[in-house]
């Protein structure tokens, strides 16, 4: 083919992505169509010339990552992925765009498509999570070698993504890191869904990536003679680069190309119409002319051999690479956090549960090779280093601890990141309140079902004189309303050292660990089950008749069994429930709920918001907890001012009984 018609093919190529894209979203009838119809070109020449990947092992370890950040253009993806033969998506899922059960939702859904590589929508979180991709290939290719791990992760983003505020912390990161195989290709149309960009943003995007040690490139993002040179000098560079696309919102749209109208509505038919003359496109709706196809369906057959060549390699490598890359923990990991549970309890060892934490990761990090901690600038405190950290530079990606530095925000969406690539698991920390700044990544790993997990420390008004902005009230409350994410608090080291092991253990959702500053006794007397896999559990029973259940959770289970030794001096006969994770309790049956409260009047003790307890303790029961925010102060004199206390406890279960 000589260069004349090869030229004609892959515009071709990159119109059967711009009518697909605006044939689905009109009969959808919803949908953003000027992103696809912008970007084709671009896409065409990534995914027909250069990207690493394999419809026929959509999750081939060593593949090159796709984040399309500005996930609204998702269209543009589906496209992509029926026009290069992926088996998992058909012309009538094309066809059913947006539709309730179709897998071609309305923002691209990880989990729906095998070609998904996250999900988007919330902008800025694809360019952010693309960090934790990028970083997951260096740390991986360090430790066992770019002969089975050395990849590309490529992003779409729009003016959107890099508005948000979490792409600053992004490219910031990235950049200080040298995550070199990172290349951001920026829809620079100067459109938002208000009008022209420039009426809200004057940003020099290009300095400002420099600024934060990018390489930046500017491209006319039609021309794909330019694209496909600035991608090669891209793949050359030793740093993250940005690739600046020129482009038109909408290219081919005769009268809304170029403008907003098209922004994040259907065309209309008479406008999808008159494009098809504009772009000389003759076929009907839906239909893709057969020498098109064929040229998308060889461009997705361009990794094959290297797909299995890898495979000889990754076998090669042994067992430990190909447990990590297919995310199974070692045998017998949990073998020294075993041993830390029965020597804690035989010491009655007491210290904060944050404490517990670290002494868990001394027992677990030298056993799983795939696990990778860090803090916002917060590990002397969060405590999530151990003696065998070794910190990730730039210089050194073979290490297992990242310094985030004050970034929770991207600290969570790398997290993401990290997980989503595969071959590590990763956990970070900060403080409990501060995880209101990863909420938008941590309800993303909630949707997307991944294994993440945080580390959260002060989690109460037992932070003292820090005051109100470092006491996290209604956060236990606010995370166990989130679906799909397990909220752990422990009471002491064998309640941790247990949900670390669930933590890890579970490979569909993430977990939180909020952990005390202060500490605390030895409760456990037994660890020969994992009880808080249960998620709640009787501590302590009543020696005799049941008169009434406390329930508590982290610090206040032992200001409950002090009130328990109370009542009992008076004849008052209680049991006390640990609950250190009210979502795995729900999954219990209800026989086993029902043994567990009882069936005696009920009282919860938390230094936390009071909301959601109504649900254990019924109309009829009571709750001692948080009202407001809390005040600065020590500690103890906190409980007391607000009237958490063992005292208190007593009082209210001689008021139920009465």
């Amino acid at each position: 083919m000589n260069f004349c018609k090869k030229k004609a093919q892959s515009q071709s190529m990159a119109d059967a992505i711009r009518f697909l894209s605006a044939d689905a979203i009109e009969k959808a009838n919803s949908g953003h169509p000027g992103m696809p119809l912008g970007m084709a070109d671009v896409a065409t020449v990534l995914f027909s010339r250069f990207i690493k990947i394999n419809p026929e092992a959509p999750h081939w370890f060593d593949r090159d990552r796709f984040v399309l950040s500005a996930g609204h253009g998702s269209m543009l993806l589906y496209s992509l992925f029926y026009l290069l033969g992926y088996k998992d998506i058909s012309l009538e899922d094309i066809k059913q765009f947006r539709q309730l059960g179709a897998k071609t939702a309305g923002h691209p859904e990880y989990g729906h498509l095998s070609g998904i590589d996250m999900t988007t929508g919330p902008l800025g979180q694809g360019i952010s999570s693309a960090v934790g991709m990028a970083l997951a290939e260096r740390l991986i290719a360090a430790k066992y070698g770019e002969d089975v791990c050395s990849h590309y992760t490529y992003v779409f983003a729009g003016d959107g993504c890099l508005m948000e505020g979490i792409s600053e912390e992004a490219i910031s990161f990235a950049g200080h890191l040298k995550l070199r195989k990172l290349i951001v290709f920026w829809d620079n149309n100067n459109i938002t869904i208000d009008g022209h960009v420039d009426a809200a943003n004057s940003t020099d995007q290009r300095k400002r990536f420099e600024a934060c040690g990018w390489n930046t490139l500017e491209v006319d993002g039609h021309n794909q003679k330019q694209i496909a040179r600035a991608i090669l000098k891209a793949q050359k560079s030793s740093k993250p680069t940005l690739i600046s696309c020129k482009t038109k919102i909408g290219y081919g749209a005769p009268t809304k190309c170029g403008t907003s109208k098209c922004h994040g509505s259907p065309l209309g038919a008479e406008e999808l119409s008159a494009m098809r003359k504009a772009l000389n496109w003759s076929a009907e709706p839906f239909n893709v002319p057969e020498d098109i196809l064929l040229s998308w369906r060889e461009a997705g057959k361009r990794s094959v051999s290297a797909y299995k060549d890898w495979q000889a390699r990754a076998k090669a490598k042994g067992r430990e690479f190909n447990d990590v890359v297919n995310g199974k923990l070692p045998k017998n990991w949990d073998k020294e956090l075993n041993k830390l549970k029965e020597t804690s309890i035989k010491e009655k060892t007491k210290v904060a549960t944050r404490k517990a934490s670290q002494m868990c990761l001394e027992a677990i990090m030298p056993h799983i090779p795939q696990i990778v901690g860090g803090s916002a600038d917060l590990a002397a405190s969060n405590l999530t280093l151990s003696k065998v950290s070794k910190t990730v530079t730039s210089k050194d990606y073979n290490g297992n601890n990242i310094m985030y530095g004050i970034r929770e925000h991207v600290m969570g969406a790398i997290m993401n990141g990290m997980s989503l690539h595969g071959g590590i698991i990763p956990f970070g920390g900060t403080f409990f309140v501060f995880s209101d700044y990863m909420r938008p990544s941590q309800r993303l790993a909630a949707l997307m079902g991944i294994r993440v997990i945080y580390v959260l420390t002060h989690d109460s008004i037992g932070v003292g004189e820090d005051g109100p902005t470092h006491q996290p009230i209604e956060h236990l409350a606010s995370y166990r309303c989130m679906p799909n994410i397990l909220t752990f608090r422990p009471c002491d080291v064998v309640e941790t050292a247990e949900s670390w092991q669930i933590a890890l253990e579970t490979e569909n959702k993430p977990s939180i660990l909020a952990l005390t500053r202060q500490g605390l006794p030895m409760l456990r007397t037994s660890c020969a089950e994992n009880l808080t896999a249960r998620g709640a559990y009787i501590i302590s029973e009543a020696k005799n008749k049941r008169q009434a259940t406390i329930i508590a959770t982290g610090s206040e289970v032992s200001m409950a069994i002090e009130a328990q030794a109370k009542l009992a001096e008076e004849g008052i006969d209680v049991a006390v429930v640990s609950m250190p994770c009210c979502e795995l309790f729900d999954a219990q049956s209800p026989t086993y709920q029902e043994q567990v409260l009882g069936k005696a009047p009920r009282v919860a003790v938390e230094a936390a918001s009071k909301f959601g307890w109504e649900k254990y303790v019924g109309l009829d029961g009571d709750i001692i907890g948080m009202d407001g925010f809390g005040a600065s102060g020590p500690a103890g004199e906190l409980y007391k001012y607000f009237g958490i206390t063992v005292e208190e406890v007593v009082d209210s279960v001689k008021s139920l009984i009465k």
